[in-house]
């Protein structure tokens, strides 16, 4: 991937912690709570994550609901996030470190939506691209 290929810039100055953040022609900011050291001028770099995958999953559900033409009026998803110490986390893999967990609820308005189309919505929910990208191997060149 060559230099040219990035397509978001994030920049911090010497004010503790607002960042600007680009990505093509949208700007945004992030910055930390006052609790440690930040000024709170944008969400948190694990709240852009979050917004990340509640945004894909949204948009995923509303592109196939769409496509099935089924009565879905809204998609709200919620959630939050937590690292535990590996050892006590149940499900994982390893008992080494630290793992990270996301709790991820989505409600589906759509009174007329039946049984059957809630429950392949649920399914459709961890197909968006960025829930495949968060389970998936992930490597960060430098």
């Amino acid at each position: 991937m060559s230099i040219e290929t990035l397509s978001i810039s994030v920049r911090i100055g010497h004010d503790h912690f607002p960042t600007e953040i680009t990505a093509g022609r949208h700007a945004l900011g992030a910055d930390e709570p006052a609790s440690v050291g930040g000024t709170d001028t944008g969400p948190t770099p694990y709240d852009l994550l979050l917004s990340s995958l509640g945004a894909c999953t949204a948009i995923t559900l509303r592109m196939y609901a769409d496509r099935k033409q089924w009565p879905l009026d809204s998609v709200t998803v919620r959630l939050g996030i937590e690292r535990v110490h590996a050892k006590d986390c149940d499900e994982c893999e390893s008992d080494k470190g630290w793992a990270t967990r996301i709790r991820r609820v989505v409600e589906l308005e759509g009174p007329t939506l039946s049984e059957e189309q809630r429950r392949r919505l649920a399914e459709i929910a961890d197909r968006c691209p960025v829930h495949r990208t968060l389970t998936s191997e992930i490597r960060i060149a430098g």
